[in-house]
């Protein structure tokens, strides 16, 4: 029989309505695979960052049952550097293991609670600096959307708990599902780049040139050697010019971009069909089948014959 993982949301007060909802719609949409419940640290009703409160049927005991814990956030006001007593006596509840995943000012519970010491996280990126006042032992890392730091993930603002849930079913049972499930819930499967392309900035002239034909182009030829000079040249702009607005506009180098998307375009090609790691390599871009998977390894942690493996889709 199919295991279903049990996903236990912990509401706190003064949670944020929108971001609480994102574990039931997202694992929802998997045909089963994951079962979401809701809790508070007694059982009782908490009040929202809204003009309402938030009924639930279950205390904190239902946290010994979790395969994943998601923690969504609460109004900035309420996040400090100790924990209330019952916040504390809730989390103990989680048993060694548990995935543990927080959303904006979630990882600031985390935080206090110790569980992010030594650890890589992120938060929403205008809380970056009191974050890391507050907790100056947390590597913490502003200008992306989530942070994987298995068996504890965390990430930035509202929408990015979408992408950190549809990272977990990917994760757990590959690309077409987390694909499928995206498109019933209309949002994008992957989001380039991080946050860094959210942080206010000064809006271009009304004639700057963006970067999306030449991102939509070199994405049709990934499997050709695309140097910084041909991504410039195609958007017809200096190579320094290119840079700066690719990363005000995708939140990261185009080189780490381009890596980024040969990686996504290999793991489908490792899920989908049965070509030899040497040729999806020169599919995708990579000159080796080690450069793949050296790559592939530093995105996910696994070999190309691992993630195959575990991933592939029965044709």
């Amino acid at each position: 029989m199919r295991h279903v993982e049990r996903v236990v949301v912990l509401a706190l007060d003064g949670v944020y309505p929108f971001e609480l909802g994102i574990p039931s719609r997202i694992f929802g949409a998997t045909d089963g695979r994951y079962e979401v419940v809701t809790c508070t640290v007694d059982g009782k009703p908490v009040r929202s960052n809204a003009d309402f409160s938030v009924m639930v049927e279950r205390g904190p005991e239902v946290l010994r049952t979790a395969d994943t814990v998601v923690i969504p956030p609460i109004t900035p006001d309420s996040v400090t550097a100790e924990l209330p007593a019952e916040v504390t006596a809730a989390l103990a509840q989680i048993r060694p293991g548990t995935r543990i995943v927080s959303i904006c000012t979630g990882a600031f519970v985390l935080a206090a609670a110790g569980l992010l010491e030594g650890r890589r996280a992120t938060t929403h990126w205008q809380l970056a600096d009191q974050f890391r006042r507050m907790f100056p032992h947390v590597s913490l890392d502003p200008d992306v959307l989530f942070v994987d730091d298995d068996p504890i993930l965390t990430s930035a603002g509202a929408a990015s708990g979408v992408d950190a849930c549809l990272h977990i079913v990917r994760k757990d049972h590959g690309s077409a599902l987390a694909n499928s499930v995206a498109r019933r819930c209309v949002v994008p499967p992957w989001r380039d780049g991080g946050q860094a392309q959210y942080i206010e900035q000064p809006v271009p002239g009304p004639t700057a040139t963006g970067t999306a034909a030449t991102r939509q182009w070199a994405l049709e030829r990934l499997g050709e050697p695309l140097a910084l000079a041909d991504l410039a040249g195609h958007a017809r702009m200096s190579l320094r010019t290119f840079a700066r607005r690719f990363g005000d506009e995708v939140g990261m180098s185009p080189g780490r971009w381009l890596i980024q998307q040969r990686v996504a375009r290999a793991r489908h090609l490792l899920e989908s069909s049965d070509l030899p790691v040497d040729q999806i390599a020169g599919e995708v871009g990579f000159a080796t089948g080690a450069s793949l998977r050296q790559h592939l390894h530093a995105a996910i942690g696994v070999s190309p014959q691992a993630y195959r493996r575990t991933f592939q889709t029965a044709r």
